[in-house]
């Protein structure tokens, strides 16, 4: 897979900086600070020492509250900053989106055989036709109402090999943008005017319109309660320091302040959230909210179609197994007869193996001869010539085609040999010819390399996988453990994948699935976390609450992983700077009493030189940190597949033991600098 959009790949570039600069200091807007309240307190009382600072009175030296006031400012940018730079990555990817977008054109129909009207794509209204032809971009969503066409999709999944677009089934759906490269097609827009795919997904990746999500909130929530809990508690300060009998300056409990307040977690938290999304678009994923990005890591069961997703999806025709008597080549030329009109891969695979092996010989269909289409209801296919009717299709649907073969000799034959056929992993068709069945024909499904280990890795990560078929349980059985997938439901109906998933969640678990039918819109509307195929039908798109540009079943797997990676980068982060503060309150509170308490010098475990240059340099050191951390929260925390236990002891001991040790480092070296540049 290849991006869809063409962005910088490193973080740290002119282009991403520069606007992102320009946009922190926007941001310093009270309506839009105060949406981080952590920050916007910071902010104030940076305006507040500010203030003071003007007004004089304060016992510090002037140089030392003006650098005080300077790196509580950049404190404030910095966070900005990491939001900005968050935003303007996105943006990058959107003005790509807006270029594939730019100057569309339809010819809208008129209503009067096929004429048509050349009008700017924008105006079209949902329920317009339009004609797309050979060369022409498709205007906007829509699905195709007629004819059949080869397009590519670059623009939107960035993959150069182009795909099939054809009215009714599965694979009708089509996007603004993409272009037509042969043939021509009748599509029914099933958009309002600005409510597109493109529009949706420039909106996403810009961030314009993404709201937080859940676990953001409650996140906001704990740091605004931290914050006024040590609001209160610096404020109760100078009445200790009166009963000891000094005196603390505002600057030094101002300074305590953001120290104690979780600055680091605060600066970070939007960034985090909005290149947690903005890596899903990068891999090709549209989340039509934050809270399913969320969910995805949270997964319990993962629910996988088999066909195309597990298995490689074209099933091909591996043997021919005569019943009652007839013989194989009987058989094989009356399979290529039923399936010389059936352009699909199984029905393709059929008249090959019919030639090739069996050396059967049609090249086309005898005169007035009537093809028998394959239909849900029916589930066999064939053709009619004459008085003579040959079918193929699933052996239930063949035995009750005519009445009383069920109950032959030879479908009892058929039932003994298609059950062998099911526990080799294949499918079988039955065929009959004028009510008399000749056999069997058996379909092999090959499961994907690689398949079983992937399933592995999401076994240690906690979730059970189950596969979804039509198939028959003797052959769901066979193909789910060669594929080595926790448990299988077989001959699924819609009704039986919306139960599956409402049992699974009235036992408190997460459920994911990914689907591209109309039939699958229930299941990927229940579902928490419902990946719907770009290829798929409209009903479907509407249903998920993320869609697969690429329509690659398998890349639910990858989903998940970016889910887990978006919750562990929150979560290492907000670790790290919970630690983080509890090792700066070894800085600068000693430093803040010790004239008052001489005994708090035995916390001065740093060593730090005077207590100016410990509270400058605790400021300074909360004020780098945040930069420092932009990358990780920009690129995400690496994810390896294991249980949460081991999970959460790696990231206490990393990022925990990280976040205390850090401080006692940084701020010594600040001090030393600050000691030999006579800042303090």
């Amino acid at each position: 897979m290849s991006a869809s959009t063409s962005t910088p790949s490193s973080i740290f570039t002119a282009k991403l900086l520069i606007p992102a600069i320009g946009d922190s200091f926007k941001k310093l807007d009270p309506r839009a600070l105060i949406k981080n309240p952590v920050m916007f307190t910071t902010a104030t009382v940076a305006t507040l020492l500010t203030v003071l600072l003007i007004l004089g009175g304060e016992p510090l030296g002037v140089s030392f509250q003006i650098q005080l006031i300077v790196w509580l400012w950049l404190t404030v940018l910095f966070g900005t900053f990491a939001e900005a730079l968050a935003e303007g990555r996105g943006r990058a990817q959107a003005a790509s989106l807006r270029a594939t977008k730019a100057d569309l054109t339809a010819k809208r129909l008129l209503g009067v055989g096929e004429t048509w009207g050349l009008i700017a794509a924008h105006r079209l209204e949902k329920g317009d036709e339009v004609l797309v032809e050979t060369g022409d971009l498709i205007p906007a969503d829509g699905e195709v109402i007629f004819g059949v066409a080869s397009v590519n999709e670059a623009a939107i999944t960035g993959e150069s090999a182009p795909v099939i677009r054809e009215a009714g089934g599965d694979r009708s759906a089509v996007t603004a943008g993409t272009r037509v490269l042969s043939d021509s097609i009748k599509v029914r827009v099933t958009a309002e005017p600005g409510q597109g795919f493109l529009d949706r997904m420039i909106a996403l990746v810009e961030g314009a319109e993404r709201q937080k999500t859940p676990n953001e909130i409650a996140l906001t929530i704990l740091l605004v309660g931290l914050t006024i809990i040590f609001l209160i508690a610096v404020g109760t300060i100078p009445s200790f320091a009166n009963f000891a009998g000094g005196q603390v300056p505002v600057a030094i409990l101002a300074a305590l302040l953001i120290t104690l307040i979780p600055t680091t977690i605060a600066a970070l938290l939007s960034a985090i959230g909005i290149a947690g999304m903005d890596r899903l678009v990068r891999f090709n994923v549209l989340a039509k909210s934050g809270r399913a990005v969320e969910a995805a890591g949270d997964i319990d069961v993962l629910l996988l179609d088999k066909t195309g997703t597990i298995t490689i999806g074209d099933r091909q025709a591996s043997e021919f197994h005569p019943v009652g008597g007839a013989s194989v080549d009987t058989l094989a030329g009356a399979a290529l007869l039923a399936s010389f009109a059936d352009e699909t891969p199984e029905g393709r695979s059929i008249v090959v193996l019919a030639r090739g092996k069996y050396a059967q010989r049609l090249d086309a269909l005898p005169d007035g001869a009537t093809i028998i289409p394959f239909t849900a209801q029916t589930r066999f296919s064939g053709v009619k010539v004459g008085e003579t009717v040959v079918r193929k299709g699933a052996v239930d649907s063949i035995l009750r085609a005519d009445a009383g073969l069920g109950d032959t000799p030879a479908a009892a034959e058929l039932r003994r040999v298609t059950e062998e056929i099911a526990r080799s992993g294949a499918t079988p068709l039955a065929v009959s010819r004028d009510g008399v069945l000749l056999g069997a024909i058996a379909l092999k499904d090959v499961v994907k390399a690689g398949i079983r280990e992937r399933f592995g890795e999401l076994r240690q990560m906690g979730i059970r996988t189950v596969m979804i078929t039509g198939d028959n349980p003797l052959t769901a059985a066979a193909i789910a453990a060669e594929a080595g997938v926790d448990d299988f439901l077989a001959e699924a109906t819609p009704e039986d994948k919306l139960a599956l998933i409402r049992k699974e969640q009235q036992g408190g678990r997460l459920v994911a699935m990914c689907g591209d039918g109309t039939n699958d819109a229930p299941a990927l509307a229940q579902a928490d976390v419902g990946v719907a195929m770009n290829t798929g039908t409209q009903a479907a798109r509407e249903a998920g609450n993320m869609v697969d540009l690429d329509s690659d079943p398998t890349k639910l797997i990858e989903v998940v992983g970016l889910g887990k990676q978006l919750l562990m980068t929150r979560g290492a982060l907000t670790t790290f700077s919970v630690a983080n503060d509890v090792a700066k309150y070894f800085a600068i509170i000693p430093a803040m009493f010790v004239a008052l308490y001489p005994g708090l010098g035995v916390l001065n475990v740093m060593g730090l030189t005077t207590p100016e240059s410990a509270i400058l340099s605790a400021i300074i050191f909360n004020a780098l940190i945040i930069p420092l951390l932009v990358p990780l929260a920009l690129k995400g925390v690496t994810y390896r597949p294991m249980p949460a236990g081991p999970l959460l002891a790696r990231n206490l001991a990393v990022y925990g033991l990280g976040g205390l040790l850090a401080p006692f480092i940084g701020i010594k070296l600040i001090d030393l600098a600050v000691t030999a540049l006579h800042l303090a």
